[in-house]
């Protein structure tokens, strides 16, 4: 919609970019608050943050360039280019790589890791909305075509040029879907910090409700090159939603079994 914030002679200055940097520091904001609120320390909190969104911006680079291999095998200078850099990447890639960052980062510093997860799901969920909002303005991650009243036509020829969305299409606002799915999700785990019954509860629900949003918008998008599971029925994005639900419902376990939560608070 709007791919461009700024243009200054050659310098261009895209929306997305300033958005995602919005994003990180909205959600790290709320992470260092609420786990000042839990009796974490605000200092490590920060530069957790900080690690995290290093990692995440890697892995979701290095995923990308991944998922996209026989392009950039014949291509591997656009590896560096500048339309792959001011790419958004692969969400989960970088979600992977940052958590495989934080696991390693809270053992260092001998953090307690479920506490320190429910302290910055909120906050991740607060600055993926951001992304997915500068996903809207910069054209990628579009929808299929629909007819629907509130479908939207992509008219830049500069986005089509940097992330190839299709012009004068109507296409499902699927970054806008998942964008307030994402707002909802900050507002309920925010909620739920102060209430929560045991650690690792707010992170529960983030990895329970997020990929299940991510499931069911993942059909509406545009990408049926990445959609190879069960015979072609779901996209990669699709498979890894479904782990990390998994992994969701395991960490609310006690929710219904008293009995593994008062063993936690023992231990």
């Amino acid at each position: 919609m709007f791919p461009k914030l700024f243009t200054y002679d050659s310098f261009v200055l895209p929306t997305y970019g300033l958005l995602v940097a919005l994003g990180f520091g909205a959600g790290l904001a709320v992470a260092v608050k609420l786990a000042g609120r839990a009796g974490l320390d605000k200092e490590r909190t920060f530069n957790l943050g900080i690690y995290l969104a290093l990692a995440g911006m890697l892995g979701a680079k290095v995923f990308l360039v991944l998922q996209d291999w026989d392009y950039y095998r014949e291509n591997p200078r656009q590896i560096f280019s500048f339309s792959t850099l001011q790419s958004g990447g692969i969400f989960y890639g970088g979600f992977l790589v940052a958590l495989a960052v934080a696991v390693a980062y809270v053992r260092w510093e001998r953090l307690p890791f479920l506490k320190t997860g429910d302290a910055f799901a909120p906050g991740i969920a607060l600055g993926h909305a951001f992304g997915r909002l500068g996903c809207f303005a910069a054209g990628c991650c579009w929808g299929q075509p629909s007819n629907l009243p509130w479908a939207v036509t992509f008219q830049d020829p500069y986005a089509h040029e940097v992330v190839g969305v299709p012009l004068d299409v109507r296409l499902h606002p699927t970054q806008l879907y998942e964008a307030g799915a994402l707002l909802l999700i900050f507002a309920f785990l925010y909620w739920l910090h102060g209430r929560k019954r045991f650690d690792g509860q707010v992170l529960g629900w983030y990895l329970l409700l997020y990929p299940a949003a991510r499931f069911g918008v993942e059909f509406l998008r545009d990408h049926s090159e990445n959609a190879w599971l069960l015979g072609n029925r779901l996209s990669d994005a699709q498979g890894v939603s479904l782990v990390l639900m998994a992994a969701g419902l395991w960490l609310l376990w006690p929710r219904s079994h008293p009995s593994r939560d008062r063993k936690g608070a023992v231990a």
